[in-house]
């Protein structure tokens, strides 16, 4: 089985930093793309920032500037630092991974559990 393990959400104030991190655990193959994504009471769940295995980044327009995905490819590790923050932030963060599981050339995508950001003005 495979599994996204995401921590460092919590309370910021505006203007203040936090840092998120996802680690994938279990039996991984491969790991494609890597992202966060963010979701807000009865709304749909957005892309915040992905990162390929090769580095190249993408990132919402409400983010840009602000955010940075990294990740560690010997980690099994994708980062999100988020400086700037706003109260217009708050919501549930989700990590993300296309992955290919050891053993299968048949990859599919896992989420995390989600993690609290609050942002108070």
């Amino acid at each position: 089985q495979v599994h996204l393990l995401e921590s460092g959400g919590g309370l910021a104030q505006a203007g203040g930093s936090l840092r998120l991190s996802c680690a994938a655990s279990g039996s991984i193959g491969r790991i494609n793309v890597m992202g966060w994504y963010r979701q807000a009471p009865g709304k749909q769940r957005e892309l915040v920032a992905a990162i390929t295995n090769g580095g190249t980044t993408n990132y919402a327009d409400s983010v840009k500037g602000r955010f940075t995905i990294s990740r560690d490819n010997a980690k099994n590790t994708v980062y999100l630092q988020m400086n700037s923050l706003k109260p217009e932030d708050t919501d549930v963060f989700y990590c993300n991974a296309n992955l290919c599981p050891s053993g299968s050339s048949y990859c599919t995508v896992y989420w995390g559990q989600g993690t609290q950001v609050t942002v108070s003005s």
